[in-house]
Parts: structure tokens; sequence; C-alpha cells
């Protein structure tokens, strides 16, 4: 009996996305992914692949945030079914390190293991070539899904050593990922009579913009995050403080950032009451 598993190289699939449905690639920040589509159309193709064979899961392999601390996306991806999460190192640079090694790594003993006899690869680097000889020495046959335009996206190399290779359009991309591009509001112009409590309602209105564009899968993400962990994760306090500090024309002191930051949870917080 056949059965599939999926290896998703994070990277690649958010470089990968955002360039297909915008042209090029883009900050995470900007991207907003839908985890249980993007989870719906992989299986779509491993089952296509496969003949409907078995699905195990599907490892996904990413970099933590600058830190270490997982972000709500990570989290939320954690806690989704039929989906492992793999972490590899972010080096002082804020290069992703590990992430082709624990590819190999997983193909190669499940192949071995004779727990799959089909593998979903995402991925563009050639550094999993070897990854993908040695499973297919094992009888695994090996799918390539990339990007449009998949020639620019993949490995020839990679793309010659698949069974087969499957490009997804931008227009099935679109269902699962998103591109959000950062507002930068223009800065104040400069005038010696504006007051205190006019900067703090600038400030305000801000903040509330943003948790006003906030999706169903952001506030999802955002309070499974504040189940486990405390504070404002990174991937949205970067955004929120940057557009702040453009909307001030300044750099914001200690006090006004935990106020902001304090304003944004209280938002977010009602939006989740008011959705229950």
């Amino acid at each position: 009996m056949a059965r599939v598993a999926v290896f998703v190289d994070a990277g690649y699939f958010f470089a990968g996305g955002a360039t297909a449905i915008s042209g090029s690639s883009r900050p995470r920040q900007t991207l907003k992914l839908n985890e249980t589509a993007a989870i719906s159309e992989l299986r779509d193709v491993a089952s296509s692949k496969s003949d409907g064979g078995d699905f195990l899961r599907i490892y996904w392999y990413d970099a933590p945030p600058p830190g270490g601390r997982l972000g709500v996306h990570h989290i939320a991806l954690a806690f989704s079914d039929h989906l492992k999460l793999r972490l590899g190192v972010l080096n002082n640079a804020g290069q992703q390190k590990g992430v082709d090694s624990l590819i190999v790594t997983d193909l190669i003993e499940l192949a071995r293991n004779n727990a799959i006899t089909d593998a979903l690869l995402v991925s563009g680097d050639e550094d999993v070539r070897i990854g993908v000889q040695i499973a297919q020495s094992f009888g695994v046959r090996v799918h390539l899904l990339g990007m449009e335009p998949l020639r620019r996206s993949l490995s020839d190399l990679l793309m010659q050593e698949a069974d087969t290779t499957t490009e997804w359009s931008a227009e099935t991309i679109r269902k699962f990922l998103d591109y959000v591009p950062e507002e930068r509001p223009p800065a104040p112009e400069a005038d010696a009579g504006t007051t205190k409590e006019h900067a703090n309602e600038q400030l305000d209105r801000v903040v509330r913009a943003v948790v006003d564009q906030l999706s169903t899968t952001d506030i999802a993400a955002l309070e499974a995050f504040w189940e486990g962990q405390k504070g404002l994760p990174s991937d949205y306090d970067r955004p929120l403080l940057g557009k702040c500090k453009a909307a001030a024309g300044r750099d914001l002191d200690a006090r006004e950032k935990t106020t902001m930051r304090t304003l944004f949870v209280k938002l977010v917080r009602e939006r989740m009451s008011g959705s229950e």
C-alpha cells in the first residue's frame, strides 16, 4: 500500500510563494499564511502523486525567529493536525541553517524504515539532492513541488533527480498565502505647537488601524500564542512599533512603546471576545 509524506522547506515556500504572487521575494512579516488552506493544498498534491496512498504527515522545516522565541505562526503550525514542525537554527547573520540536513535525514530515515513509498518535496535547494538519491535507492518515489515560475525557483539538478515535478501557479498559491505591503504613514510636518496629547492620539489611531487589519487567522494565532506565553510576539511587535515610529516621525521612548503594546493586546483581546 502506498504511503506518502510531505517535506516543506519554509524558506523556499515563503520566498517562492511571495515571488509568484507579488513578483519578488518579500519580508516574512508582510506575508499572511492560512495554515489550514496550505495543509489542504499540500495533502491534495500528495494524494494525487501517490495515487491516493495513505497520508503519513507533513514535515515543516523552518528556523526560529531571532532570539529563539517562536512566533505565532510557528505555534499555529506546531499545533496543526498532521504536521510536525522541525526547526533549524538562525546564525548571527540572520541566515537559516540546518534545515537542509534535517530534510535529508528525515527523508532517508523514512525511506530506510519502509515508512513511505512516496515523498512530496517542497524545496528548491540543490543541497537536498543527496537525500533524494538515497531515498530513491530504497524504492521511494520523490515528487518535487515548486512555485511559479518553476525554472527560476528550482535547482535544475534537483529537478533532474525527481521522479515528477509539479508547478504551483500564482492562482493556487493565493488560496493560502497573501502579501500585505507594510504601510508607511508619512512623517508629520514639523509643528512646534503639536501637543503631546495630539501625538498620543495619532499613535492610538495607528495601533487601532493595525488591529483592524488583522485577519481571523492572525487573531486565532495570537490567541494560541497567549495560551502558553506572555508579551507580544516579534512578528507583530516589530511591524507595530515600526508603524508607530513612522507616524510619530521619531523614535518612541520606552513608555510610549509599552503603551502601544498594551493597547494592541487590549484591542486584540476585545476582538477575541467579540468573536465568541
